[in-house]
């Protein structure tokens, strides 16, 4: 028998950035563990596609796809309104979206990347969860309060990516924002916590992981000898919708396969 706190049965998740990658791996853990999921994201195709593998995962649940940018203030504000509509209710809203603009020296790096990065990595991140924030605080007030926000940073926040500092400054921005809305929320059951992948296969790491220079130098350092995959996200993703997880706020879950620290 599964152990009950784990069920999510009447819980909704939104995940941001949900049609790929560690997004994706959020979603489908927490459709088979019988909660409902909406994803967002900006491709269509990828958003179809994801949406068939929710369904497979949790085929006795209410899952959407959605269109959203979430750079577009008015973008987020219509699309969560929908996911409202849709569904009813957001538990968790999983704030994963996220660009990078790797490549040029910081003395060379120029506005538009810059502003590029902080666009999604920070402003959309603000949007969202200020919208899940408020339906959140909303439902606490009217007697049920329960609410988890989850922030996807990266390792970078913590390490020294250099010719990347807009997106660790981006990523270790939002680790700070998190904390700060533990502290604020708390009192209406809301928690909110941020997750730290470390080197995993994504589209967004494709090129980095073929190329051999690369792949040479940092695998040695990989303790368990192998890259992350989005797969190795459900389990926190599971846990942090649960019960199980009511009284564990502002943390920082480091999800790299021991690279840090070795």
């Amino acid at each position: 028998m599964a152990y009950k706190p784990f069920d999510l049965s009447g819980r909704v998740a939104l995940v941001t950035g949900g049609n790929g990658g560690i997004g994706l791996g959020f979603g489908e853990a927490i459709a088979a563990a019988g909660g409902d999921v909406c994803i967002w994201g900006r491709n269509e195709k990828k958003n179809a596609e994801a949406l068939e593998k929710l369904q497979a995962a949790g085929p006795n649940g209410n899952h959407s796809a959605l269109f959203c940018d979430v750079a577009k203030e008015a973008d987020v504000e219509a699309r969560f309104a929908e996911t409202l509509e849709r569904h009813g209710r957001v538990d968790g809203c999983f704030a994963n979206a996220g660009v990078s603009a790797r490549g040029k020296s910081f003395i060379e790096m120029d506005i538009e990347d810059w502003r590029y990065v902080m666009s999604v990595n920070m402003d959309g991140v603000f949007y969202t969860f200020r919208a899940a924030a408020r339906h959140m605080v909303e439902r606490a007030k009217n007697g049920d309060p329960f609410g988890r926000l989850v922030g996807t940073a990266s390792l970078a926040a913590l390490s020294g990516p250099a010719r990347n500092e807009h997106y660790a400054f981006s990523k270790g921005g939002l680790v700070s924002m998190m904390n700060a809305l533990a502290i604020e929320f708390a009192r209406h059951g809301v928690t909110a916590n941020s997750i730290l992948p470390g080197w995993i296969e994504t589209e967004m790491t494709e090129d980095a992981f073929a190329d051999p220079r690369f792949s040479g130098n940092v695998m040695p350092r990989m303790p368990m000898r192998r890259w992350g995959k989005p797969e190795d996200f459900g389990g926190i993703a599971v846990y942090i919708m649960s019960d199980a997880s009511s009284f564990h706020t502002a943390e920082s879950f480091l999800i790299d396969g021991g690279y840090w620290v070795f």
